[in-house]
């Protein structure tokens, strides 16, 4: 049902990236500074008509987030094997987002830009390319977590991979790990000039693609992004 959804949807409206964390003050400042923020990425995205919402990303930064959560990982450095998180990193906000709307997508950070924003400290891993598929196995529990939890869609966030610095080949099979490991439709979202490596994008399987161009000097200005769906 939810594949259909993006299938039979001419264009189906939704929002990438993070809202301004603004920290509430007060009592709020003790209990969940955060939470405020929270709501009001939520009921702006629904005043605004957006067919699939998210939670609004504002914990942290995109590395931070997850990496802070994950064992084998202090701070910015790999100390050990990595492991998945101890509970849910990301769907107490996307639970309260499901209490205000019924299709929300869930969003983590890839394995491929997580592993390329660390430092490896330890000989478990030989380099970043080995340390990818252990953070997709830890990104998938996060995800089975946020399929529970009843989003529409999951997205995955891999910028890393316009850079050119990453291993696509790896990359591809820890997107693929983690889409496989589902049965939510799986957005991947890449930003930045794709010129290099767009062809080798076009072939992750995933449900939908979606990259942004606004800073690509090659594409119009009025076109920010442009989502492939219903693959």
């Amino acid at each position: 049902m939810a594949k259909a959804y993006f299938i039979n949807k001419v264009l189906a409206t939704t929002v990438v990236g993070s809202y301004p964390a603004v920290k509430a003050g007060g009592l709020m400042s003790f209990l969940d500074p955060l939470h405020s923020a929270v709501e009001a990425a939520v009921g702006d995205q629904i005043a605004a008509g957006i067919d699939i919402i998210s939670d609004g990303q504002v914990r942290s930064d995109m590395i931070g987030a997850f990496t802070s959560k994950l064992p084998g990982i202090r701070e910015q450095e790999v100390i050990g094997k990595v492991q998945p998180a101890a509970g849910p990193i990301t769907v107490g906000d996307t639970k309260y987002a499901l209490t205000k709307f019924r299709k929300v997508k869930g969003i983590i950070t890839g394995p491929t830009t997580l592993a390329h924003g660390l430092h490896i400290t330890t000989p478990m891993y030989r380099n970043k390319e080995e340390l990818v598929p252990d953070l997709a196995a830890a990104l998938l529990v996060e995800a089975r977590a946020l399929e529970a939890a009843g989003i529409t869609l999951l997205q995955i966030d891999e910028p890393i991979f316009s850079t050119g610095v990453a291993d696509l080949a790896i990359g591809k099979q820890a997107v693929e790990q983690i889409a496989a490991g589902l049965h939510t439709p799986v957005c991947m979202h890449v930003c930045g000039n794709l010129g290099n490596v767009i062809d080798e994008l076009l072939k992750f399987n995933v449900n939908v693609l979606d990259f942004e161009f606004v800073n690509n000097r090659t594409t119009s200005t009025f076109s920010p992004a442009v989502t492939l769906a219903g693959r």
